[in-house]
């Protein structure tokens, strides 16, 4: 049977995860879809435990930054022993939240990352057409996962660090952070690549994420 698994998810400023007055940690390469992974017949599954499982943002403009979360709505994970052969992951885009900011503030940004403010559903993540994101494991070689990313229908291949670790019937796997460029699945609203972006306004085009999963027997 085939399993498979996430990577994410996320998003930044007034828009979409990033590294603004950092180095860019783990700068992930989009590249075309692989092969999902397949279970062996001893693997053992794991389901996520959504409630103790998160995926971290940060996302940066001009003039500032901002982070949040975002959750996962179900997966699983496929162990032979205490390696992941497979898996897959769903993300809940509806889930969104910013965590630097309160009140209308955080939810005029949610809105507008969710695609659910007035006249702004294009602009990012459009969660009413595409509520959901997914990743599927295509491979952990040493401590760096692979896996196809999904972000509004687009699919690419990412891959980033990972340490995995075992507490009797839980599985533990938290990533370094990584920075994508959210620009590689389509999201092209303020970024610095469009001829009429006004330069002092512009949204930078990296989003950092670092998920944190939790998975039982």
């Amino acid at each position: 049977m085939t399993r498979n698994f996430l990577k994410i998810t996320g998003i930044a400023s007034m828009m979409i995860f990033a590294v603004s007055c950092k180095d860019t940690p783990n700068e992930v390469d989009a590249m075309d879809a692989e092969t999902e992974a397949m279970a062996s017949d001893a693997a053992v599954t794991y389901n996520v435990d959504t409630d103790a499982s998160i995926i971290n943002w940060e996302g940066s403009k001009v003039g500032g930054m901002h982070t949040g979360t975002i959750d996962i709505q179900s997966g699983m994970v496929m162990v032979n022993g205490e390696n992941v052969e497979s898996g897959e992951f769903t993300i809940d885009m509806n889930s969104i939240a910013v965590t630097d900011l309160e009140g209308e503030s955080a939810m005029s940004l949610k809105a507008h990352l969710e695609g659910t403010a007035e006249g702004k559903a294009t602009d990012f993540f459009n969660t009413p057409e595409y509520p959901t994101a997914k990743f599927v494991v295509t491979g952990l070689n040493g401590n760096t996962l692979e896996g196809n990313l999904t972000l509004k229908d687009i699919t690419k291949n990412v891959s980033f660090p990972v340490n995995v670790s075992y507490d009797g019937d839980r599985m533990m796997l938290t990533s370094e952070e990584f920075t994508i460029d959210r620009t590689d699945w389509g999201i092209v609203y303020g970024s610095t690549t469009l001829a009429d972006t006004v330069k002092d306004k512009a949204i930078s085009d990296d989003m950092t994420l670092k998920v944190n999963l939790v998975a039982t027997k």
